[in-house]
């Protein structure tokens, strides 16, 4: 099996020749550069292609977030993985809009920390548990696509109506939309007048037309 090649990039020299000597004795691993800076870290990667960078946030000359947004955009086949003393929610959430495919802290485990560059390697997330919990936690806070968006109209069409509304934009006749929805044309009738005053429509194209302008079709 082919090497993983790994940068790191980091401001504490100590820290990265701690780092590559622990790298080092990992067969599936070969550390091919070491960068001081964000700056540093890309020039070294556009000369030694490296498969993963072990990217530190906060760097002098250009932060690791700067650099993971170049390198995402220079290199996008390169992965890079955060490894930073900070899980705050304005650091995390910025590398990952970065680019970063995963997060780590310092004190993460050096098996854990092979494993998350393996995983890297073959295009996986990584993520340290606290950081995966404020990723599902913010996830849990969007909106549920699947809920139905406000209508923009003083008063809103029933779900009946919105039904109605669909299949007359269909080109249905008032039989036809009766059929597909188990009404009685009568019924229907009511439905399609209500939904053509609800829309402020004279007749059914102008519905239509202004129903898709509404985004209700």
């Amino acid at each position: 099996m082919t090497p993983v090649r790994v940068l790191l990039a980091d401001d504490q020299a100590l820290f990265r020749e701690a780092l590559a000597t622990l790298l080092a004795t990992h067969d599936g691993i070969d550390v091919v550069g070491e960068a001081g800076n964000g700056d540093e870290a890309l020039r070294e990667a556009a000369s030694l292609a490296p498969d993963v960078v072990l990217m530190d946030l906060r760097m002098p000359v250009l932060d690791g977030v700067a650099a993971t947004r170049r390198l995402r955009v220079d290199h996008p086949e390169i992965r890079v993985i955060a490894l930073t003393t900070f899980d705050d929610d304005e650091d995390v959430f910025a590398a990952l809009r970065a680019g970063a495919v995963g997060y780590l802290l310092k004190d993460v485990s050096s098996a854990r920390l092979v494993e998350a560059v393996l995983a890297a390697a073959r295009g996986e997330s990584v993520l340290q548990p606290s950081v995966a919990a404020k990723v599902v936690a913010r996830f849990a806070q969007l909106p549920d696509p699947t809920q139905p968006r406000p209508q923009p109209l003083v008063v809103p069409l029933s779900e009946r109506e919105l039904d109605v509304l669909r299949l007359l934009a269909d080109g249905r006749s008032n039989r036809e939309i009766a059929a597909a929805l188990f009404l009685a044309e009568g019924t229907v009738k009511n439905h399609v007048t209500n939904v053509l005053g609800k829309l402020g429509a004279r007749d059914r194209t102008q519905a239509a037309l202004r129903a898709r302008d509404l985004g209700l079709l």
